[in-house]
């Protein structure tokens, strides 16, 4: 079964094209289209020239290259800060002492200090939040259609974990676009989308 005719869960398809530079004008900023296409329901159709559904949606965003470009550079640092927040975590949980019972109060006031993981989300420090913060009001100014600036971010709307911020680097992979499932990411995507 193809997957052009069926999706189990919601998703969302990103794609870029890059048009010629050749047909651009001088004058004129180099953008890139951001296709997607996304489903909100499950679903399945048999013959897809007939297919109409009220939970499956797709449209396009022309997008300048150069902040696209700049967005993913910034993606990249921060789940760089991600995967170290990680491993500085994975190493101190390993380099406990087998004597844990005499050092639990000071374990206890160790362990508050360091980054910490629940069910893969983490808890990021105030340096790595604010380059978050900036990351994802970057992308909200790229992906909202309206012509007013969006406000900037409070807080981080969706669960930052190592797997979410490699789906957002990857949505802005010009040369290979991406797939992103159902959670609090693809929730976030659609409403700038809507």
């Amino acid at each position: 079964e193809s997957r052009a005719t069926s999706a189990s869960d919601k998703e969302i398809h990103i794609q870029w094209y890059i048009p010629s530079v050749a047909k651009l004008s001088n004058h004129a900023e180099t953008k890139v289209l951001l296709l997607y296409a996304y489903n909100i329901n499950p679903l399945k159709t048999s013959d897809i020239t007939i297919f109409s559904s009220t939970s499956a949606f797709s449209g396009y965003l022309w997008i300048p290259l150069a902040r696209v470009v700049s967005l993913r550079e910034k993606l990249s640092d921060l789940k760089e800060q991600i995967e170290i927040l990680m491993q500085g975590s994975k190493s101190f949980s390993t380099s406990v002492s087998t004597s844990f019972l005499e050092q639990s109060e000071t374990l206890r006031i160790s362990l508050s200090n360091k980054p910490k993981m629940n069910d893969g989300r983490m808890h990021l420090g105030e340096k790595t939040e604010e380059i978050a913060r900036r990351c994802l009001f970057e992308v909200k100014a790229l992906l909202s259609v309206g012509p007013a600036l969006p406000s900037p971010l409070t807080e981080i709307p969706f669960d930052v974990t190592l797997q979410s911020i490699t789906n957002l680097e990857d949505m802005f992979d010009l040369a290979n676009g991406c797939i992103i499932t159902e959670g609090s990411l693809f929730d976030w995507i659609i409403s700038l989308l809507h």
